[in-house]
């Protein structure tokens, strides 16, 4: 490889790739190579712009911690994570929507029975999230394991806010015999992603805002399923239509403000105060 040059340069650097053993990867690589060197072409990107990126990456790197990933955020506010899921997800016909995870994510949380109450000492209004899993053939899926995950009444998650408790608003619980689940949780409310890194920089060059609607984060795994990562929004909220990161699904949008009718009041005469409620199921797809 003596005589590189502009014209042979990405031939010859994917001829280099070309004993990647692993088909799968062998296919990436080469539409990635010759992609990201199609783009530099494109652009007649200098040498100080790509070390600008660079840069930008490696203060990505910097700021990333078990509580905080920049990358997911990065990949998140440019629309490749919701790009990776709908992808993932354009083939499972009949099943409910999926979303993009985010990055405040933590195993670990401790499970609690069915029904439980997530709120916890957090103030502001109360919602009844309930509804039933199952999976393409309509029966309830036994079992389900749901996890869930939201931020508190002043914007933050609890991986960014050592003020509240470690599983402030989280909780995983497992669907009944037929599928049916139930939460009582504080309402979130929308919040801006972190603006203090790199992503804040991405999102101040393109003159946007940081702002996500409220929501709530569920992952649903059942045996036989493929995981299930959904949020839940909120139809009265000011950002439903403009989220930072393109994670709103029309089937995931929800009146947050309803009022239980009688029936459900009968059914959940175990929650004490005023809450309003959610009915939202879930059909999964095969694994």
């Amino acid at each position: 490889m003596r005589n590189i040059n502009f014209d042979n340069l990405t031939e010859n650097v994917i001829k280099a790739y070309a004993g990647t053993g692993d088909p799968r990867k062998k296919e990436i690589l080469t539409l990635l190579i010759q992609r990201l060197h199609d783009f530099v072409r494109d652009v007649n990107l200098t040498p100080q712009e790509w070390e600008d990126a660079i840069g930008m990456l490696t203060r990505a790197g910097d700021i990333t911690t078990p509580e905080r990933n920049e990358f997911i955020l990065l990949s998140d506010l440019l629309g490749v994570s919701a790009l990776v899921d709908l992808v993932d997800g354009r083939e499972d016909v009949g099943a409910t929507i999926t979303t993009v995870m985010g990055p405040f994510y933590t195993p670990g949380t401790p499970e609690l029975p069915n029904g439980a109450d997530l709120t916890g000492d957090n103030e502001g209004e109360r919602i009844l999230v309930h509804g039933r899993i199952s999976n393409g053939d309509d029966a309830g899926v036994a079992g389900a394991k749901i996890e869930i995950w939201q931020n508190g009444p002043n914007g933050l998650y609890t991986v960014q806010d050592p003020t509240q408790p470690e599983h402030n608003l989280r909780g995983v619980l497992h669907a009944d015999d037929d599928g049916k689940y139930s939460f009582t949780t504080a309402k979130p409310v929308p919040y801006t992603v972190p603006d203090d890194g790199p992503g804040g920089e991405l999102v101040r060059a393109g003159n946007r805002h940081c702002w996500r609607p409220a929501h709530i984060h569920l992952m649903i795994s059942a045996e036989g399923c493929k995981r299930h990562v959904t949020q839940i929004y909120n139809t009265h909220d000011t950002y439903i239509d403009e989220d930072a990161v393109f994670g709103v699904r029309e089937p995931l949008v929800v009146d947050y403000e309803q009022v239980p009718t009688d029936e459900e009041q009968a059914r959940f005469a175990n929650i004490k105060g005023t809450w309003n409620i959610a009915n939202v199921d879930f059909i999964l797809a095969p694994g």
